[in-house]
């Protein structure tokens, strides 16, 4: 197993040092949160891929089932979660970024709900690392949300309400279902351009191109789970566009 060292977080209990990290670019500082599950069957399998030279993969926190908090990357380096992503004009989020893995089997082991004490752990870290590195409200954000057409995780069932109750993220109370959706799929016009820039001015990566494509759905999809997950199907709904709306509102 690697080696342990101080955790920059007091609130995590090991320093399992991951070899998969390297120098923050650009700005050099984490001034975003992200958040993952593992998708992994066990914990320690997870564990054991964030540690591995070979898989160049890592993240700079794992928080266990049971809530205990391990560390595997310093807060000062780059570590690899984030991948392809975009987020309000950054495309090398792992440069800009915290990472956070939380143990679940996420969506391909049948979306498991997140214990308790886990999300409590969760929340008491996020809180310390939004306090030490500044980071907005705004600014904390699923691996979805930044990755939309590859990843799912943290998914649908996270809690993200709770997490803000707790002091963590943006959030708004998300409008009620309503009517089904507003676009066809490859419509295009004017309505869906606007729906597409007021995806990008939120943060989202996508072109303002006014036709309701595939990629187009994939972000909807991603704010839904974020922002609106009670039903995630990439359909621009009322209840999606005026969540989108408020959201935006409240920046």
């Amino acid at each position: 197993m690697a080696s342990e060292r101080i955790p920059d977080s007091p609130l995590a209990g090991r320093f399992l040092a991951s070899p998969n990290f390297g120098e923050r670019r650009g700005r050099g500082r984490a001034d975003c949160l992200i958040l993952h599950y593992t998708g992994m069957a066990t914990g320690e399998a997870a564990l054991d891929l964030l540690v591995d030279p070979a898989s160049e993969v890592s993240a700079h926190y794992l928080v266990w089932e049971d809530g205990r908090i391990d560390q595997l990357v310093a807060e000062s380096a780059r570590a690899w979660h984030a991948g392809k992503a975009f987020w309000k004009g950054e495309s090398d989020l792992n440069s800009i970024s915290i990472g956070i893995e939380i143990v679940n089997k996420g969506h391909d082991g049948g979306s498991p709900p997140y214990p308790d004490r886990q999300i409590a752990a969760t929340i008491a870290l996020a809180c310390d690392l939004l306090s030490r590195w500044r980071i907005p409200a705004e600014r904390v954000l699923a691996h979805s949300d930044v990755a939309p057409a590859r990843k799912r995780d943290p998914g649908e069932v996270f809690p993200w309400e709770r997490l803000w109750r707790g002091g963590v993220g943006h959030w708004v109370v998300p409008v009620a279902l309503s009517g089904g959706a507003l676009f066809a799929h490859q419509e295009e016009g004017p309505p869906v351009r606007a729906l597409q820039a007021m995806l990008a001015l939120y943060g989202y990566g996508l072109e303002l191109t006014g036709v309701y494509d595939r990629h187009t759905r994939a972000v909807v999809a991603a704010f839904q789970r974020h922002f609106r997950p009670s039903l995630v199907d990439g359909e621009a709904d009322a209840s999606t566009a005026a969540t989108l709306k408020a959201l935006i509102e409240e920046l």
